[in-house]
């Protein structure tokens, strides 16, 4: 129970920073010797932060659903249509790669040297492009090519280290997306692409020959703490942009990247 809320609470606060979740629960556990949470518990701490960005960011949501039906209606004008067809365009790219790629990965990447070299490179990236970066653009002004241009970035956020949010951050902040409207998109991109990725990896939890054995108390602990962090966490993120800048994040990146470099 104490290991799912410890990975709960990592995962929480990782999730919507672009600092990599799936690079911080791949490290606690080998931090603290402790033995991998498996598959199940880590689409419990998925869905958790799925539901808190489900319920901060409701009204995007919404109109996010409302454009799918613009769009089912052809009606692709509606501000509400293009939010909903951008982040489809946006989630493609890194599902198609996340299907063919997901298990070699998952087998040969999941390495701290990698994680380490990651968290440096795509750290200082983010912080270039956060300097560089006109602070003025809206997701309102994107069109297909620039969401094309973020869902083609996400694709590497499926190797360890590099950071989901981080790398959405930073390819909008390229593209001149203000620094909260770049933290906007990102949170909600989250929802298709978190809930897909989630929705695949319970497949095969439950269809695996053996089955996890995990308690459902502590599954549900983990849904209310990763829930409950990451509603915190995204708070924390969309407050803090609005007068600051994302160098304290990149910052991290890079000392984190050097200390694992030094401890293994």
């Amino acid at each position: 129970m104490l290991h799912t809320i410890v990975l709960a609470l990592v995962q929480s606060a990782t999730e919507f920073l672009p600092v990599s979740s799936s690079a911080h629960l791949i490290l606690v556990p080998r931090l603290m010797d402790w033995a991998d949470q498996g598959l199940l518990t880590d689409v419990a701490l998925h869905v958790g932060t799925l539901f808190a960005v489900m319920l901060y960011f409701r009204k995007d949501v919404l109109s996010m659903i409302r454009g799918g039906f613009d769009i089912l209606r052809r009606s692709f004008s509606t501000a509400d249509a293009k939010l909903a067809l951008n982040l489809a365009v946006a989630t493609i790219p890194a599902l198609l790669f996340g299907f063919f790629f997901h298990d070699y990965i998952e087998r040969t990447l999941r390495s701290e040297k990698v994680i380490a070299t990651t968290a440096v490179v795509f750290g200082i990236i983010l912080y270039i492009a956060d300097k560089v970066g006109k602070t003025s653009g809206t997701t309102a002004s994107m069109g297909v090519k620039e969401a094309l241009f973020v869902g083609l970035a996400q694709m590497l956020a499926l190797v360890p280290g590099v950071s989901r949010s981080g790398i959405t951050m930073t390819a909008a902040r390229f593209l001149g997306i203000g620094r909260e409207e770049a933290a906007r998109f990102s949170m909600l991109l989250a929802v298709p692409t978190i809930g897909a990725a989630g929705a695949w990896t319970a497949l095969k939890v439950f269809t695996a020959p053996v089955g996890e054995s995990v308690g459902v108390l502590s599954l549900l602990t983990g849904v209310s703490v990763s829930f409950a962090g990451g509603a915190l966490a995204i708070s924390f993120l969309m407050n803090w942009l609005k007068k600051s800048s994302f160098a304290i994040f990149a910052l991290y990146r890079v000392l984190l990247g050097l200390a694992l470099f030094f401890i293994f």
